[in-house]
């Protein structure tokens, strides 16, 4: 018989999302992992002061969520960004800066960013981000997704028509605009992954459009649903 007074198993705890943090500034990583040190689902695993250091601390600390500054030294964010997801696909990365240059903003997302923030957002928002960065969700500051959106609208209104979408397409674009991963988009219909790849690049060609999060806020824009 069961002993009625042993203890009960503990469940597991869930595991608690590894960021990385990467900022030149001491004084902003301390504050970031000040806030992070009172939430119980995120963890800082590590931080890098530049983006040469931060390619080499991905490579040993294999976190889930790289919070990148843009502007440092050796190596800037960009590039560290796009070596990052070129080596480690599955590490995501939150670009989280003072700036707000439509440049700096599409060179990021094409890099390969989830997320783009400013540095003055409310701490609640950075969780945010590394949350649905990890979830395999876009999340941008509102000032960035306005100036998006504005350049998408510009783009259609002055720029040349596009070739229509075939039915499949705006279903993978649908997907997309949630949020979904070419994973999920494959599992959701019923496809391969190389196909749902396939349609993603194809979608972004015929739009003239630079990333998923792009086609994302095309999708909205035009409400594609």
């Amino acid at each position: 018989m069961d002993d009625p007074q042993a203890p009960t198993a503990e469940p597991d705890a869930p595991e608690r999302i590894r960021v990385l943090l990467v900022d030149d500034h001491a004084v902003v990583r301390r504050g970031l992992l000040g806030f992070f040190e009172l939430l119980d689902d995120i963890e800082v695993v590590g931080e890098a002061e530049n983006g040469r250091q931060a390619v080499d601390q991905v490579a040993v600390l294999e976190p889930d969520v790289v919070l990148m500054d843009l502007l440092m030294p050796v190596m800037d964010g960009i590039a560290a960004t796009a070596e990052v997801k070129q080596r480690f696909p599955e590490v995501e990365v939150v670009a989280l800066t003072s700036f707000i240059e439509e440049e700096r903003v599409t060179a990021a997302l094409e890099a390969g960013a989830t997320g783009y923030l400013l540095k003055d957002a409310d701490a609640d928002d950075v969780a945010v981000a590394v949350r649905r960065a990890h979830a395999g969700e876009v999340h941008l500051d509102p000032q960035v997704a306005r100036l998006l959106a504005n350049r998408i609208r510009t783009r259609r209104v002055d720029g040349p028509g596009h070739e229509p979408l075939t039915e499949r397409e705006r279903e993978v674009l649908r997907l997309v605009a949630k949020g979904h991963s070419n994973k999920e988009i494959a599992a959701l219909l019923d496809i391969t992954e190389r196909t749902a790849r396939t349609h993603v690049s194809n979608i972004l060609g015929k739009l003239d459009l630079a990333s998923r999060t792009q086609a994302a806020l095309w999708a909205i824009e035009h409400r594609v649903g």
